[in-house]
């Protein structure tokens, strides 16, 4: 397999920063259209007469098709302009964004809301990290984490903007709003990023489903990969069952309003996320100069001191309890999510990066996608309380695995890169 080269047409001054900065607004808004639905919910429920089964079943059909796409997004993202990916996904996903609001049915909300959504969300991030990877290779962590971020403000600014338009002015328009703001987004997109040509020796270049065979094949033996994908399919489980129902938990337990459920449970968790990984980054960062293996061993930390912070999360009595349990839980969620894509590239040679984390995140996300139908298909009779506590045991699997991966496989998997 030939590594492509990117070959830039132009390199306008300050180039890799505007990147970033366009890169960031991309994904704040890919994560704050996928977190619209979960905010809007008890409004969707209370306006179609949808089951909680049925609603779970439409979060879960996102995650299904995002899992079930990304592996062909990471392949193509080895052989095509990323720049063209990342635009064309971001104009997609965003139209589909909008035309949610015209929805009335499950089977609409599932074709548009999760395959229509989910499918161009899909071919998001196996570019993004790659190109950002080739970008900052000696800050890697602290790059990608700086991206990382935007998921945070996405999911908090969705929970409050989402909240207030859909209590106001109806769930429809929180839809057209984000989704309007996307399309404007990816034509500025277009007009600033110089397209990226990925120079392939065609004469040795396999088709691409035997490529993505034998990329398969490569990452299947490298059992801190494997390891790797687990504990991001712990976290993925969890993350994704907590995003859709938390809202809805506040609004059931403390009766509160759908504007403020919507802000405190992304609020606090995310406040937490964002310190957590950028401290996580940099401690990473620190000891990876010495012993590349602290990356996984961040994660491992991370999921393993944040499991006790979700069940009390469900537990606790008062609003202010719930609170710090959701700000403890955030800062070492960050902690995990800083060295996500660092941690698997130690492992992972670069030509077959982006594919790697397609395939990492395909198994991840089909893991984590049934979340939000078991805990909806549960809530009637064990209630959210037990079913958002039992998330922390997941956590602590998902510690157990990364841990495993950085002990025992490590060394063996990075020495066959180096």
């Amino acid at each position: 397999m030939v590594e492509p080269a990117p070959v830039m047409t132009r390199k306008p001054s300050g180039y890799r920063w505007e990147l970033l900065a366009l890169l960031w607004m991309a994904f704040f808004l890919n994560q704050a259209d996928r977190q619209i639905f979960s905010v809007v919910l008890p409004l969707i429920r209370q306006d179609l007469g949808l089951t909680d089964a049925e609603l779970g079943l439409i979060a879960s059909a996102l995650v299904w098709t995002y899992g079930l796409l990304v592996p062909m997004a990471g392949f193509i993202g080895d052989r095509f302009s990323r720049r063209n990916i990342l635009g064309f996904c971001l104009l997609f996903w965003s139209l589909a964004t909008l035309l949610t609001g015209f929805c009335s049915t499950v089977l609409q909300f599932i074709l548009l809301r999760g395959i229509a959504t989910g499918g161009g969300e899909a071919f998001y991030a196996p570019s993004a990290n790659a190109l950002l990877g080739e970008k900052y290779p000696e800050n890697r962590s602290f790059a990608l984490s700086i991206h990382q971020t935007a998921v945070y403000f996405g999911i908090i600014l969705s929970g409050i903007i989402a909240g207030y338009v859909g209590e106001n002015y109806g769930w429809q328009r929180a839809f057209y709003l984000f989704g309007g703001l996307g399309i404007v987004l990816a034509l500025v997109f277009f007009a600033r990023i110089p397209k990226d040509v990925r120079s392939i020796e065609t004469a040795n270049q396999l088709p691409l489903l035997a490529e993505i065979g034998q990329t398969a094949r490569v990452i299947v033996r490298k059992p801190t990969v494997i390891m790797l994908t687990l504990g991001f399919g712990c976290m993925v489980f969890v993350n994704v069952g907590y995003l859709t129902w938390m809202p809805s938990f506040l609004v059931d337990k403390f009766g509160m309003s759908l504007t403020d459920a919507g802000f405190s449970a992304l609020f606090y968790h995310h406040l937490g996320a964002f310190l957590g990984v950028l401290s996580g980054a940099k401690i990473a960062d620190h000891f990876a100069k010495t012993n590349p293996r602290s990356r996984l061993v961040v994660q491992a930390l991370g999921l393993l001191l944040g499991a006790p912070f979700i069940y009390w999360i469900s537990m606790s009595d008062t609003q202010v309890m719930t609170y710090g349990a959701l700000f403890g839980f955030g800062i070492f969620r960050g902690w995990y999510d800083s060295n996500i894509v660092a941690s698997l590239y130690e492992v992972v040679a670069p030509n077959i990066r982006s594919s790697a984390y397609g395939l990492m995140l395909a198994c991840a996300f089909l893991i984590g996608a049934s979340a939000p139908y078991l805990l909806g298909v549960l809530k009637p009779t064990l209630g959210l309380t037990v079913g958002l506590a039992s998330l922390s045991v997941v956590y602590v699997l998902g510690s157990l695995f990364i841990g495993s991966g950085s002990i025992w496989f490590f060394d063996k998997d990075r020495e066959h890169i180096l």
